[in-house]
């Protein structure tokens, strides 16, 4: 039975799980929730209706770094998104945490208020939140290596952080952070994530903050 991912282009999480799925070159069905069909049979199998939601072999696997480590199961050794040794697993599962917890969650923050009205604003969280990134993007400055987030290898952690970063600089600018932003840089020339980055363009609109012409 065939692979059946249930997401969204220009969702940040399906982001993650694409460029896994790119990396590797498995096969899929793309059953986008824009088709209201996909949508009723996403919600068939999970009832809270959250996306990225992978259907293998008939059985659901939800949450994004679960479906990554889901789909490791079926490659070589060498094509794995989570290395074999242990202490390599731990840096790479850690910093996909720091990635979808530091960067992501007060990203997320930043947009959700935008889109409310004025009166139902909430400015300490998003100054929070600001802050939150700043410290974030700090710390990242001075432990990001020379390659990817984890090492010389491609890994979870990268699929995580190409979606958090590009989507954060949007909400929040990195600004003069060098390494940080070459890193940002190194993951959008990346083919899997330069992929997701085209086929998210028809939804630009749906951001509503940073840049408004075409999506870099």
């Amino acid at each position: 039975m065939a692979r059946v991912l249930y997401a969204h282009p220009f969702s940040s999480y399906c982001w993650k799980v694409l460029i896994a799925l790119y990396e590797s070159d498995l096969a899929f069905d793309y059953r986008s929730v824009e088709d209201p069909a996909a949508s009723a049979e996403l919600a068939a199998h999970w009832p809270l209706k959250k996306f990225p939601l992978l259907v293998d072999d008939g059985a659901a696997v939800i949450e994004s770094s679960i479906i990554i480590e889901h789909l490791d199961t079926t490659l070589p050794p060498e094509a794995r998104m989570i290395p074999a040794d242990p202490a390599a697993a731990l840096k790479v599962r850690w910093l996909d945490r720091f990635f979808d917890n530091y960067i992501m969650t007060p990203m997320n923050k930043i947009v959700a208020d935008s889109i409310r009205a004025e009166p139902d604003r909430d400015t300490f969280g998003v100054a929070d939140a600001r802050r939150q990134l700043d410290a974030a993007y700090a710390w990242l400055d001075g432990n990001i290596g020379d390659d990817w987030a984890a090492g010389d290898r491609f890994t979870l952690a990268d699929c995580a952080a190409a979606p958090a970063l590009f989507y954060a600089d949007w909400a929040h600018p990195i600004g003069g952070l060098a390494r940080v932003g070459a890193y940002r840089g190194r993951l959008l020339a990346r083919a899997s994530v330069a992929r997701a980055v085209d086929e998210a363009r028809p939804y630009r609109g749906y951001f509503p903050l940073g840049r408004r012409i075409g999506i870099d």
